[in-house]
């Protein structure tokens, strides 16, 4: 089939010459109809005739001679009302349209037309629905989200009455990551929650904002059931770009295809296209997909290696092209549309070009998709994975059970093998020196030391407090924490040193509001080995916020290691006012906008206090004592 573009004109002129045909038919077909409706109620539901009026009897007039040439009625045919021998009168119907030539030589062919699709013929005679769901099961957008307060989401009406700029500019200023686990951990509930669209603006772009940053903190299973909980007739373009994006990283693109049926506002790009036939194909239109990407390959509308990708994934749904061939020679760099079908169809992607894209300022989108790819081999899957629990994307459950895969595939061999037989020994030794021996070894430097005190965090919790065991409590306490596990923490808290770090994480994490000791805080500033004292500063800043300092003297013990807490900015100012007016949701979004960074370098003590002291005022202690715990475990 040749390339044509049929326009919203030419599609009406279409119509309108199909319409006139039909028109046509119609009007031969009532030109034979009864001339009166025919009562379908039984006999004795018709309206009571009245009683008629006795008349007189007309003299009846002689025989009228019929004309010559004239048809005489049967017996107890009705009389012609018009007097003449004409078919009926139907009244006035509308005229057949009439085409100019040039307005027939655009028609497609008949050719043409038995090679559109399903969709593409609705969409020729102006057919498409505006919706794929009926009237009764549309959804309202008064509230948009997939976490209830019930299940923990927030308060429902947090941002209505807040200024419509202003969470805009939150929203759209939260481009991610996060430097905490646990921030991230509480502003993804604050973006999932069922909320109320602040005053002023589109639910629809209220959601796409709040899909967009999740997409940025690679949180593309939430982003795709958030954008799920919208009708697809109501998606706007911003919405669809969002929703194409959360789909593409959770290495759904079938899941996708309500969106590119319905929603034509990307019917120009080469990924749409590619789309729009994997969709058909999957919709069993195995032909047509087949000819739309052929037709695509012969035009170049993308890079040969994106069109090869699509070709085996449209072949996967049964017919088609299932066993090309994709060609990696002279491709230079991974894309999330190469990463993502490559993944999916088990294509191997180069390691040359892999490892690139893995340490490129955008890697980290790569390790968050490969992290939820359940296609992606479980050795390749486990750094990904454990990439994704440090950021805050895996919880500490879903890393064990990964790890529990590795260890019950005998196919699984190398690194990955021997952290999972280490884990499990860490779990199941009888002895807890050898416990915390495995565990040692999954604890390590830098990231991956971090990801192990995570996979390890349940395991800490089974480790009885001893003094013989001391040398390794900072390790388990910050192992325990990073699971949320303070409770178990706590049971260290008697045999800890006043003023060592297993002390000040344990002042932190402690939910009982209790003032550090002067001693312990002494203790830990003149005991600090960090660079810049960076631990001191967001112990100090922890302690602070929560109100725990000995004599509340912030300003006192910040002066002591050179750091103004009494300094304001724009927002710091924000975030105590959200506070101030009690409202968990501005708190919750502006820390997510304060914590944008890839390590603790990167966030300032001053900004932690601020936080800390913000979330606390408004419910969020559990989730501030956490964060500041996390900061000065890996500051």
């Amino acid at each position: 089939m040749k390339d044509r573009k049929i326009t919203g004109w030419k599609s009406g002129v279409a119509a309108l010459a199909i319409a006139g045909a039909l028109g046509g038919a119609l009007a031969s077909g009532l030109a034979t109809a009864q001339d009166a409706p025919e009562s379908l109620l039984p006999p004795g539901f018709d309206d009571p005739a009245p009683a008629p009026t006795p008349a007189p009897q007309p003299t009846a007039a002689p025989p009228v001679a019929p004309a010559p040439g004239s048809v005489t009625a049967p017996a107890g045919a009705p009389a012609n009302p018009t007097g003449s021998n004409s078919a009926p009168s139907l009244g006035n119907l509308p005229d057949v349209p009439q085409l100019s030539d040039a307005e027939r030589s655009e028609l497609p062919s008949l050719e043409e037309l038995e090679e559109l699709s399903t969709d593409e013929l609705d969409d020729l005679l102006g057919l498409k629905p505006q919706y794929d769901i009926p009237p009764a099961a549309r959804r309202s957008l008064a509230q948009v989200g997939v976490l209830a307060p019930s299940e923990g989401g927030l308060a429902t009406n947090s941002l209505t009455n807040q200024p419509e700029r202003l969470v805009k500019a939150i929203l759209a200023g939260t481009k991610g990551p996060l430097v905490s686990r646990w921030g991230h951990i509480m502003v993804r509930r604050a973006l999932a929650s069922r909320l109320e669209t602040p005053d002023g603006m589109n639910p629809v772009e209220f959601a796409a904002l709040r899909a967009g940053v999740l997409n940025s903190l690679g949180e593309f299973t939430v982003a795709r059931a958030l954008v799920q909980d919208i009708d697809t007739g109501n998606w706007n373009e911003a919405l669809t770009a969002e929703a194409i994006t959360s789909y593409i990283g959770a290495s759904d693109l079938v899941g996708a295809c309500p969106a590119v049926r319905l929603n034509r506002s990307g019917t120009e790009s080469p990924q749409w296209v590619m789309l729009s036939a994997i969709c058909n194909a999957y919709a069993g239109e195995g032909a047509l997909a087949s000819r739309q990407l052929n037709t695509a390959q012969n035009e170049e509308i993308a890079p040969e290696i994106d069109l090869l990708l699509a070709q085996r994934y449209a072949g996967a749904a049964g017919r088609g092209r299932g066993g090309t061939t994709v060609e990696w020679d002279g491709v230079e760099e991974i894309t999330p549309w190469r990463f993502s079908l490559a993944k999916a169809v088990g294509e191997t992607i180069p390691a040359t070009i892999l490892d690139s894209a893995l340490e490129s300022p955008s890697g980290s989108y790569y390790k968050l998709a490969g992290a939820g790819a359940s296609a992606v081999p479980l050795a390749e899957r486990l750094p990904y994975a454990e990439y994704a629990a440090t950021r805050g994307v895996f919880s500490a459950s879903a890393l064990v059970g990964l790890y529990s895969e590795l260890y019950n595939n005998e196919g699984v061999g190398g690194d990955a093998a021997q952290r999972a037989a280490r884990l499990r020994e860490a779990y199941v030794a009888i002895d807890p020196n050898a416990r915390i021996t495995a565990m040692r070894g999954l604890w390590g430097e830098g990231e991956n030391g971090f990801a192990g005190q995570i996979v390890t965090a349940y395991a800490a919790a089974r480790i009885p407090p001893a003094k013989q065991s001391l040398d390794d409590a900072s390790q388990l306490i910050g192992s325990m924490l990073s699971a949320g596990l303070d409770r178990d923490a706590l049971a260290w808290n008697a045999f800890v040193e006043e003023g060592s770090l297993s002390w000040g994480l344990l002042a932190l994490a402690n939910p009982n509001a209790e003032t550090a000791s002067i001693t312990g805080m002494d203790g830990f500033l003149s005991n600090d080995a960090s660079q810049e004292a960076r631990k001191s500063a967001f112990l100090i800043a922890g302690l602070g916020g929560l109100g725990r300092l000995p004599g509340g003297d912030v300003s006192g013990y910040g002066a002591q290691i050179g750091v103004d807490f009494d300094r304001q900015t724009r927002w710091t100012r924000m975030i105590q006012r959200a506070a101030d007016v009690n409202n968990t949701a501005m708190v919750s979004l502006l820390a997510g906008l304060g914590m944008q960074g890839e390590s603790w370098s990167q966030m300032t003590p001053v900004h932690l206090y601020h936080l800390v002291s913000a979330m606390s005022k408004v419910g969020l202690e559990a989730e501030a004592r956490m964060i500041a715990a996390e900061a000065v475990a890996r500051g």
